[in-house]
């Protein structure tokens, strides 16, 4: 007696049927199982990718012996470049295959401390530990001009465009209590266009967006305003309690990253009008500066338009702050010591540490959400 059928079979019987997917592949997917057999995968952890990076996190390591003081993004965001205690300076791609293609070898006497891609050519403005400004063309190796700047060791650098000159200027603060301002590119002198006394040893430097002031960080707590044109101190940004360790402008121009040893990072007000009379804009909790008062530098987003800040810790982590908001984002590990620079690619939600292990790493984050 054969077995009837409890309905009818459909009339496309035997067919194979397709259905469409309701959402477009990942481009990248992670397999993630407890055993070696290929049929026994039990996760699949769908990983977006957020930049062109050849992976979500990729490490440069290799180039240094000692601790990297400084590592920045060029303006166009193809290359990088680092600075170390061992007194050398390293030359990365920023994209695959990440090749380090340039090694500076004793470029200096002591360690190097700070650097600064020049914004219109190929040259990289460095300074030491010996009291030097050195200007490198990238694309040679060759340093176009060495110039004994300071008495005493020079800790932080910037540049900026003199507002309709074309000329680059190079402002260098050192522990001689001076801040001096040169002119940069090919044709650099070895004299200072101006000096700024400032009376105690500076920390950090750092431009104005109009290139018509500087803002200058020292061991007195204060972060003093000078007016390049006068010469002279225009007024003071208080607040901390302790030596700011660097200074960074957000896109706009309108507000100023100070970081300190007190582990207090500070966004001050610097609009010529701005609603607060002590221009403290946000008070930011969570990168730790440590006991080795080691000069960490912090840095804005670029291409969300400085929605977030960046400071590394002695907790050996980034911490990622929103600035409106002043919630933390991310706590980035996977460094071994101190992260002492980070600096965010100027087109890219891509970030770049360096750190007191000798390594670089490179880590694309979430886009900023536009409202």
């Amino acid at each position: 007696m054969s077995k009837r059928s409890l309905s009818p079979p459909p009339s496309n019987a035997g067919a194979l049927i397709k259905k469409a997917r309701a959402t477009p592949p990942p481009s990248n997917q992670i397999a993630i199982s407890s055993t070696n057999d290929e049929r026994n995968k039990g996760l699949i952890r769908t990983v977006q990718r957020t930049s062109n990076l050849e992976a979500p996190i990729v490490s440069l390591s290799g180039a240094h012996s000692a601790e990297i003081l400084s590592c920045r993004f060029d303006p166009s965001g193809q290359n990088i470049a680092a600075c170390s205690s061992d007194r050398s300076i390293s030359l990365w791609r920023t994209y695959p295959p990440n090749t380090n293609y340039g090694l500076l070898s004793s470029h200096a006497k002591a360690p190097i401390l700070d650097l600064q891609w020049s914004l219109y050519s190929q040259l990289l403005y460095s300074i030491s530990a010996d009291r030097t400004l050195t200007i490198t063309d990238v694309t040679t190796g060759q340093k176009v001009r060495r110039i004994r700047a300071h008495r005493e060791i020079i800790n932080s650098v910037d540049r900026t465009m003199a507002g309709g000159a074309g000329i680059e200027l190079v402002a260098t603060g050192s522990d001689d209590g001076t801040v001096k301002i040169w002119e940069g590119g090919d044709e650099a002198g070895k004299f200072p266009v101006a000096t700024l006394e400032v009376g105690c040893p500076v920390t950090a430097v750092c431009w104005s967006a109009d290139g018509a002031s500087v803002y200058v960080g020292a061991i007195d707590n204060e972060v003093h305003v000078y007016d390049l044109r006068k010469q002279e101190q225009v007024y003071s940004l208080t607040g901390h309690t302790d030596t700011p360790t660097s200074l960074s402008l957000s896109p706009d121009g309108n507000y100023l990253l100070a970081p300190s040893l007190s582990s207090q990072t500070i966004i001050h007000d610097v609009r010529p009008f701005s609603p607060s009379a002590t221009r403290i804009h946000r008070i930011l909790h969570g990168a730790p500066a440590g006991f080795e008062n080691t000069l960490l530098r912090g840095a804005w987003s670029k291409e969300d338009g400085g929605k977030r800040v960046a400071v590394g810790g002695a907790d050996r982590m980034v911490c990622i702050w929103e600035v409106e908001s002043s919630k933390i984002l991310y706590k980035l590990p996977g460094h071994k010591g101190t992260v002492t620079s980070v600096d965010f690619h100027p087109k890219e939600p891509i970030i770049l540490t360096g750190s007191k292990d000798g390594t670089m790493l490179l880590g694309e984050i979430e886009p900023s959400v536009t409202v």
